[in-house]
């Protein structure tokens, strides 16, 4: 992104990711606003006013937990309940390896951060806990949907 501009940087970046959404490149899950971040060259407030603006306009939703989303799309559920449905889709079994930070964020597109908070969660509930060595392993597999939030 150039560095001054007439019509304001953060709209340059909302009618890009604008045009994204409109010719399919993005279709669900937007990127993480670190990964917007690093892709525009910009401020993480430039991130957050472009994605305020394509809200206003209908373009796309945020949700709590779960990041933002072209509006219409995507699995709203909080992160927290789709990383446990890892556990319950029979993908592992108690005693195995739960996935790093790293794998869910690739896997569900999201920050860091929210994939610690679900992590704290899961280990809260007593789904995961520390594995042997570094890693985390399944303690337990769920039952119900007790990871729901009211």
């Amino acid at each position: 992104m150039p560095q001054v501009s007439p019509r304001g940087t953060y709209l340059q970046v909302s009618a890009s990711l604008h045009q994204r959404i409109e010719r399919g490149e993005i279709t669900e899950a937007l990127p993480s606003q670190a990964e917007l971040m690093s892709a525009y060259s910009v401020s993480r407030s430039t991130i957050e006013r472009a994605l305020a603006a394509l809200k206003v306009d209908g373009v796309i939703e945020s949700v709590q937990g779960a990041g933002w989303f072209v509006a219409g799309t995507g699995d709203r559920r909080p992160l927290v309940e789709r990383v446990t449905d890892l556990l319950r889709g029979g993908e592992v079994k108690v005693g195995d390896r739960f996935p790093t930070e790293k794998e869910l964020c690739e896997r569900f597109g999201a920050s860091r951060t929210a994939v610690r908070s679900a992590i704290a969660q899961m280990e809260g509930q007593g789904l995961i806990g520390k594995g042997a060595g570094r890693g985390r392993e399944v303690l337990t597999l769920p039952t119900g949907r007790e990871t729901q939030t009211a």
